[in-house]
């Protein structure tokens, strides 16, 4: 079986992959994990700690279990750059006036380093060296928590030599966590953006910067340290208290549901509504993704848990392998797509965009059903294609039985939208709440359970706080590389906000694309999807809104075009989120890869091929902002836009898959792909010509498959 390389290469990326031996060690983890839960619920319950108590204490937790939890991939490696760095630390914050002895001292570090640091990190121990890192980042971090009013009121903001010291540790040690947790591009971003901020006549290197990238003087180590340490505007930025307020009680909500049995339940459902129809495991593989999206942001965890299953009966049912496989992996990249609980870079937009998370949640509605639905449509052509059937009626779990039998799972889920639409209370109140009633469900099944099982009432109920301690140990394990990724990501935002950066970006692409939108887009579209190869879509979707969505903006207000900037920041989002299943570096690829038993990059090519209906969105919606319910103001205007749309993507479906009713000719895929982009626009006469188009194409291939 190949599943357990799955499991593994999921805890490796999202859990952390060491489990120590020592029985202490593991208990100490354990009660650290959940104590950070306890504590952001408290903290979102007294609702009076400010941002720059908040934020520190949010990440303190973060790299306490970073370093305890994700081994170094390269220990030796990262020993000589905390030796090294820590030198240079030394060597800033006294003024730089001991460069010779800091080489003389570094070249000692790095003889010595290969001796003193291990060649592989252990997996079943931590060694203490992590332990020194874990204390000194946290300490790093909590000093901001403990020292906040007199940096605040005493020193106006301004750093004394100990907090450029402590500043700097914190930044190394937040580097090489990052390199740990999310790999090592992000950190090599945030470092390129430090040295370009250092860089100039004023400032710490004292040379010039390319003319096009020439936007400031230069600035000295000290006030890089007050924008990126001192300030909301470096890493107790956005995208940390994003994290440490609505994340990370949606990330709990949805593991406590995980505990719950809630996975399961989708995925039972999703078999047994579908599984008999043609294609029938594919389509309930498409279903499971998109239900188990509601508990789980991560695309990687959603291969795992619906792939598990959805796979091999994919296979048994004549899908190859790869496709099989492909088709997991699409579906469950989609899931960060589809509110109400989209990924958790979805609540770092609303903040950058000023809209309250239930608005955004209706802007990304009808694309995130446009890309499921579409994804419906290329696995029914895929089972005509092959000529598959479904699985027998009596080898699947009867439907009604099944939904009834985790009908209360759906409780939560349901005030949680009831509170987020309705009652409009904040993000982070409403899962607050859900989470609360959650809690209370989570009891009462397990004492159920306890009592019809003969193991009484309170056996139930001590089981039910189990699983509740084991959901908080889960919840605060999954936010680990988040908390991580987004204290990093705020170093890019800091710094692009401190250097005026985005004003060179833009003179840059517009000197590549001439101005040219579209290009403009597609370039914008392939920076993403590279970046994302090396970043997880939180810190992709963070660094690409600081970078590139202002160029966007200001390029196409200079071409006289009226895009929404919500329309922008979700086209970076959808391209960060595709790169979970761009070769050759999607994990997600791999991890369904590992399942299906076949070759990841084959996977994911085909994954990716299966997606371009989810890649062509972002250019309709940027161009035709109804499709995000723009001026759309009642029911009427929203069917005119979503079912000529549906059709769209019919079509474009129908095109890029080269089957219809039969195999298409070049030509008829010519002719669908023309159908979509003419139902994608907006009009009644671009509706009614692709309709007429899609139709004749229909009308074409019944014709041929009756002939001779």
């Amino acid at each position: 079986m190949e599943e357990p390389r799955a499991q593994a290469l999921l805890r490796e990326v999202e859990y952390g992959a060491r489990e120590p031996k020592a029985l202490g060690v593991r208990w100490g983890v354990f009660a650290l994990a959940v104590a950070w839960s306890l504590f952001q619920i408290w903290a979102t319950w007294a609702g009076t700690l400010e941002e720059l108590r908040l934020g520190p204490l949010h990440l303190a937790f973060g790299l306490l279990l970073a370093f305890l939890l994700y081994p170094s991939k390269r220990p030796r490696l990262e020993g000589l750059l905390a030796l090294l760095g820590g030198l240079g630390v030394a060597d800033l914050a006294t003024g730089g006036g001991y460069r010779l002895l800091w080489v003389l001292v570094g070249l000692v570090a790095l003889a010595w380093g290969f001796r003193f640091f291990p060649p592989r990190a252990p997996r079943d121990r931590i060694p203490w060296t992590d332990g020194v890192l874990a204390l000194g980042g946290a300490l790093g971090a909590l000093y901001v928590a403990w020292n906040l009013i007199p940096i605040v009121e005493v020193q106006g903001g301004v750093p004394v030599p100990r907090d450029v010291w402590v500043g700097s540790l914190l930044l190394l040690a937040l580097l090489l966590a990052a390199t740990r947790t999310v790999g090592p591009a992000l950190p090599l971003i945030g470092l390129a953006l430090i040295l370009y901020a250092a860089t100039g006549p004023a400032g710490l290197l004292k040379w010039e910067p390319p003319e096009v990238l020439y936007l400031h003087n230069g600035y000295s180590w000290s006030q890089i340290i007050q924008q990126l340490y001192l300030t909301a505007e470096g890493i107790w930025g956005t995208p940390i208290r994003v994290s440490a307020t609505f994340i990370f009680l949606f990330v709990l909500f949805g593991a406590l549901l995980d505990r719950a049995g809630a996975g399961q339940y989708f995925v039972n459902l999703a078999y047994s509504a579908l599984g008999s129809f043609r294609g029938g495991p594919a389509k309930a593989a498409v279903v499971g993704s998109l239900l188990t999206g509601v508990i789980s942001g991560s695309s990687i965890a959603n291969v795992v848990t619906t792939g598990t299953f959805t796979i091999p009966l994919m296979k048994r049912v004549g899908y190859p392998p790869e496709k099989a496989g492909a088709t997991e992996v699409a579906a469950s990249v989609n899931g960060q797509l589809m509110p109400p609980v989209m990924g958790a870079a979805a609540f770092i937009m609303a903040d950058f965009l000023n809209i309250p998370y239930a608005q955004l949640i209706v802007y990304a509605l009808v694309p995130a059903l446009l890309a499921y639905i579409g994804l419906f449509y290329v696995v029914h052509l895929e089972a005509l294609k092959l000529n598959l059937k479904g699985l027998p009626r009596e080898e699947l779990p009867p439907f009604w039985p099944t939904f009834l039998s985790g009908l209360h799972y759906l409780i939560p889920v349901a005030y949680l939208l009831y509170a987020l639409i309705l009652l409009r209370l904040t993000p982070e109140r409403s899962a607050l709440n859900a989470i609360f009633l959650l809690l209370g469900l989570i009891l009462l099944q397990e004492a159920w359970r306890g009592w019809r099982g003969g193991r009484g009432f309170w056996w139930g109920l001590l089981k039910g706080g189990v699983e509740i301690a084991r959901g908080l140990e889960a919840g605060a394990r999954n936010m680990v590389p988040i908390a991580v990724a987004t204290a990093a990501a705020g170093i890019v935002v800091g710094i692009v906000t401190m250097t005026n950066l985005g004003y060179g970006l833009t003179q840059i692409i517009e000197g590549l694309s001439g101005g040219n939108i579209p290009l403009v887009l597609i370039l914008s579209a392939l920076a993403s999807l590279i970046l994302g190869m090396g970043l997880p879509t939180t810190a992709n979707y963070i660094v690409m809104a600081a970078l590139v969505a202002p160029v966007i903006a200001n390029l196409a207000a200079k071409a006289g075009l009226e895009i929404p900037l919500v329309a922008i920041h979700l086209f970076v989002f959808y391209f960060g989120i595709l790169a979970d299943d761009t070769p050759p570096v999607g994990l997600a690829a791999y991890a369904a890869a590992a399942i299906a038993r076949t070759d990841p990059i084959r996977t994911g090519i085909q994954g990716f091929i299966y997606d371009m209906r989810t890649a062509i969105l972002p250019f309709f919606f940027v161009f035709n902002p109804a499709l995000l319910l723009i001026g759309v103001d009642h029911l009427g205007e929203a069917l005119a836009v979503i079912l000529p749309a549906l059709l769209g993507m019919l079509a474009f479906v129908v095109g890029t898959q080269g089957y219809f009713l039969a195999p298409l000719s070049w030509p008829e895929r010519l002719v669908a792909l023309a159908a979509s982009f003419l139902l994608i626009r907006p009009g009644l006469l671009t509706d009614t010509l692709g309709a007429l188009l899609l139709l004749g194409l229909y009308l074409f291939q019944r014709y041929r498959r009756r002939r001779p």
